[in-house]
């Protein structure tokens, strides 16, 4: 009894002063009750602050990024950090299907860097999403992206892809969100207003006063964020529903997002939309990954939103459980709104011709220090992959480690068929990231469209893709010259 009366306590001054920072914040915001299992008292951190965002008019979005060493406020503490424009968490770029995006980058740092658009499916010759180019000290690099008029709504991001150097620089603070308006008009009317908050889950370790970069240890003790914030207080009104943008933008960790009381109700995976909307009480976003979620708040409260203890393998790494953010149920209650069923159309390639069958196959050494694609490692130089463009193909990538892998590919979404020999649910397929298990496999189908040129595959834990884990990808026309096509240009 005396437990019980403890816990209640507890509970009851951590609501009181959560629910006084509201009141000081004058903001009615929301949760639902205490947390499963052992937990802290709930304290209130800072409200959650969305990135500032950069919005495309009339078809244009123009962005500068300079990219330099500065000391910043992350999580609780001022350390050195790799920045964009001066922040760790740095604007949000938000665009629509059709747009151009005119970004100029400019390095300010003492090594080579440069600029991916993850996800984004556009081409990836120069100026657009050329991963091969390096941005030298003091020099800048005007990137020029066309979005196709079908281009799909969702949560992109975009980060550093520097050879031999994305993990160090996107673990020092190089990335950022993308996100394709569109999404709400999927949405049933007494949805399209609802609040949006984007949740960027970013994680540092610190040497000093600044981020480790170098060496960079996967299993070291991190500290994880949500928009460059620890812990912050996220606010909804009873029956309340938002939309959140879930996106795992760090180096190389794994999330398993659990919100107690809670279930994520999913619109779109990897910046594509479902075609019914699927709900879960846990998600693990592998490296890399994202999800669009819509979110009820319940009875007034708290919860904790929370990763779960994760385990990659036994060659692989063993995530603990920490907390991410409070969610805060308060205010006046709102009838909830019917969530949707059916949502958005989606193509099916299950009956597609399939012109060619590649297998991808994941190693590694026993010391885990390099890491293979199909037994070699990355050379820039060499073409690994050869697709055609206005073709499908069918790809199966197998892991032949012990420790699982978070697949990506650059410039065109795919299907996911199967895992394991499971079929994936045809509502949900599309993905441009996904976890590849322990010993396991997947197959997947590629419509590769609209644009030819080199780019590359890869294991989105950037550590593994450092090490040799990526390779290249040489989309040629017909005639087989690898230049882009016409439309989406």
């Amino acid at each position: 009894m005396t437990r019980s009366r403890s816990a209640v306590a507890r509970f009851a001054g951590g609501l009181v002063l959560v629910l006084a920072w509201l009141a000081g914040c004058g903001h009615g915001l929301s949760g639902t009750g205490p947390q499963d299992g052992p937990a802290s008292p709930v304290v209130a951190g800072p409200r959650l602050q969305d990135p500032p965002e950069l919005v495309s008019h009339d078809g244009l979005l123009r962005a500068t990024v300079v990219v330099e060493r500065r000391k910043v406020r992350v999580g609780d503490r001022r350390l050195w950090a790799t920045t964009y424009n001066g922040m760790y968490m740095p604007p949000t770029l938000r665009v629509r299907p059709g747009d151009r995006i005119d970004l100029t980058m400019t390095n300010r740092i003492d090594e080579d860097t440069n600029l991916h658009v993850h996800g984004l499916h556009v081409s990836p010759r120069s100026p657009s999403d050329d991963i091969f180019i390096a941005i030298g000290y003091n020099r800048s690099y005007h990137y020029v992206y066309r979005l196709p008029r079908n281009h799909p709504a969702g949560t992109y991001w975009y980060h550093s892809h520097a050879d031999m150097m994305s993990a160090a620089q996107v673990a020092g603070g190089e990335s950022g969100v993308i996100v394709v308006d569109g999404l709400r008009r999927y949405l049933p009317p007494s949805l399209r207003g609802i609040t949006e908050h984007v949740i960027a889950l970013k994680d540092f370790q610190v040497e000093g006063d600044a981020i480790r970069t170098h060496p960079l240890s996967i299993g070291a003790a991190t500290n994880r964020t949500v928009n460059g914030q620890r812990n912050p207080v996220i606010g909804i009104r009873p029956g309340e529903t938002q939309l959140w943008r879930l996106a795992n933008i760090g180096a190389n960790i794994y999330y398993k997002l659990h919100l107690p009381g809670h279930r994520f109700h999913v619109i779109a995976q990897d910046g594509h939309p479902v075609q019914r909307v699927w709900s879960a009480d846990t998600l693990v976003i592998a490296a890399g990954a994202r999800y669009d979620v819509l979110v009820r708040g319940g009875s007034p409260g708290t919860a904790r939103l929370e990763t779960l203890a994760y385990d990659t393998g036994k060659a692989g790494n063993q995530f603990p459980r920490a907390d991410l953010a409070t969610l805060v149920t308060a205010g006046t209650p709102v009838r909830p709104a019917a969530l949707p069923g059916a949502f958005a159309p989606n193509e099916d390639l299950s009956r597609a011709t399939i012109a060619a069958r590649k297998t991808v196959v994941f190693t590694e050494n026993a010391a885990g220090t390099v890491f293979y694609i199909n037994g070699r490692t990355y050379d820039p130089k060499r073409n690994d992959f050869t697709s055609v463009l206005g073709t499908v193909e069918e790809w199966t990538v197998r892991n032949d480690s012990d420790e699982e892998h978070s697949f990506h590919v650059h410039t065109n979404q795919f299907q996911l068929m199967s895992t394991d020999g499971k079929p994936h649910p045809p509502s949900r397929r599309w993905f441009d990231t996904v976890n590849v298990p322990v010993r396991g496999r997947v197959v997947l189908r590629i419509a590769f469209r609209d644009f030819a040129g080199r780019t590359v595959l890869h294991c989105h834990i950037l550590n593994h893709e450092d090490m040799g884990m990526m390779a290249v990808l040489d989309i040629v026309r017909p005639s087989g010259r690898s230049r882009d096509e016409t439309r989406g240009k």
